[in-house]
């Protein structure tokens, strides 16, 4: 079996974990609130704003025997690049304070899984990282446009308001066919370890930020009133 096709195996168990988070399983059900969409957006942008360093410093953690991955690694930059001014325009088209986003601080889960992706790379082994893009670049297919539309038609907010679940949603489907290919060329079994590892751990913490948003808050049954 190639490598990809066993990572998709071995993580499928933590992968349903983060799809199990409340507040998923409530937007796939069309349970929504523009205070929980803006609270995703913003921990989006405090991680997506992270991409492109961490993307950067994985380049150039990289050894020597892996120096065919610095193309890839490239064209992963240039097209992450900027992605996380679309977060702040689309907090601004829900009626959101953006430079208040841009200048405040990630919530606790999305700054450990930021601080866990860097110590990944400098202390465990930079091919961990791989295992943070499958994890973000696979949930961003299998989610992003479905959430989309079951955000935006209850709490009728324009175009405007999707272009980072939207654009990504439409993009990571070519990224994850390039990003199989890629996994397919990693032979050494501790790089594939070690992607494995970061993959289950990324899906938890991944899942711990949505975990950590405020629930839409569904109104309360009418209490009976006795005869």
């Amino acid at each position: 079996m190639a490598f990809h096709a066993q990572l998709l195996q071995l993580t499928e168990t933590s992968r349903m974990g983060l799809l199990s988070a409340p507040i998923i399983q409530g937007c796939l059900r069309g349970e929504v609130s523009l205070p929980s969409y803006v609270a995703f957006l913003t921990e989006a942008y405090h991680h997506v704003k992270h991409t492109v360093p961490l993307l950067q410093a994985c380049k150039a953690a990289l050894p020597p025997h892996h120096a065919w991955l610095n193309d890839a690694m490239d064209e992963y930059v240039e097209e992450e690049r900027g992605h996380e001014e679309w977060i702040l325009d689309d907090i601004r088209a829900c009626g959101g304070d953006a430079e208040a986003v841009r200048r405040g601080q990630p919530g606790h889960a999305a700054e450990v899984m930021i601080a866990y992706a860097y110590d990944t790379i400098h202390r465990r082994n930079p091919l961990g990282f791989f295992g943070m893009v499958h994890v973000l670049e696979g949930t961003s297919v299998s989610l992003a446009l479905l959430a989309a539309d079951n955000i935006q038609k209850p709490l009728k907010l324009p175009d405007a308001a999707f272009s980072y679940l939207r654009s990504h949603g439409t993009l990571d489907q070519a990224h994850t066919a390039h990003f199989a290919l890629l996994m397919d060329q990693i032979e050494d079994l501790r790089d594939q370890l070690d992607i494995v590892h970061g993959a289950r751990a990324f899906f938890r913490l991944y899942g711990d930020v949505f975990r950590g948003l405020p629930l839409p808050q569904t109104a309360a049954a009418p209490t009976e009133v006795a005869a």
